[in-house]
């Protein structure tokens, strides 16, 4: 059964995709870090939003968070992944 924090849907997408990877590449996945760049406008947009003056950005902020969301749903699966492989 999947993780209930993941709506079963995207768990039916993500499950299949996360058996597809080899030991190699599942500890790539793991081990992903969003660019520091990247992550000092996140910051800088969930400051505005904390404020509530994320007004024209609004859209930039949510999709950063859904997927930011989705790398770390991926990463879950693949340190899963490992586990299975390695028992």
């Amino acid at each position: 059964m999947g993780d209930t924090s993941v709506p079963m849907s995207l768990d039916g997408l993500l499950e299949p995709l996360s058996r597809c990877l080899d030991r190699e590449s599942a500890k790539r996945v793991i081990e992903f870090q969003i660019d520091a760049a990247v992550q000092a406008r996140a910051a800088m947009l969930a400051g505005k939003a904390n404020e509530g003056t994320l007004d024209d950005e609004r859209s930039e902020y949510e999709a950063f968070v859904d997927v930011v969301e989705l790398i770390s749903i991926l990463q879950l699966k693949a340190q899963r992944q490992l586990e299975r492989n390695a028992s």
